[in-house]
């Protein structure tokens, strides 16, 4: 394979650590008080009510809605450990996994947004990538330690 600067191995770390920063950002520009208060969440209820797939809607009525302060925890947290997993390239497959199905189910509870469908494909893509390219081979705490 040829490249230009870096070598393939290296571009696909350079796509793992910038799919690691989009997750960091994402965890960092949240206003934790008001999300760890339920604001996130009483958001993201009003949007799956008026979803237009029903098992959405009951979906959410029956997983995130009976406990939504430990779920803005969750969520928070998740976006947290992608991104230093990815960046740092720590457990970085599961990290992939990880990414990929928050990044699925984002899509799927915004599905009328095209601004979050355009968002969550790309990063659920680069994680497919970043999976499939095997992206923790360089430039990570994996590879230095031998690992996958």
């Amino acid at each position: 394979m040829d490249t230009i600067w870096l070598s393939g191995a290296e571009w696909l770390a350079v796509l793992r650590i910038g799919v690691g920063l989009w997750w960091l950002e994402s965890w960092r520009h949240k206003d934790k008080k008001t999300w760890f208060e339920g604001a996130g969440i009483e958001w993201a209820a009003g949007v799956a009510e008026k979803h237009r797939w029903e098992a959405v809607r009951s979906g959410f009525d029956v997983v995130v809605k009976p406990r939504p302060r430990t779920m803005a925890y969750v969520v928070a947290y998740a976006e947290l450990a992608l991104g230093l997993g990815l960046i740092l390239g720590v457990l970085t497959p599961i990290a992939l996994v990880g990414g990929l199905l928050l990044n699925v189910l984002y899509l799927v509870l915004m599905i009328h947004d095209w601004a979050e469908q355009g968002q969550n494909s790309m990063m659920a893509l680069i994680s497919v990538v970043g999976l499939f390219g095997m992206s923790w081979q360089t430039w990570s705490v994996d590879s230095a330690l031998g690992l996958f």
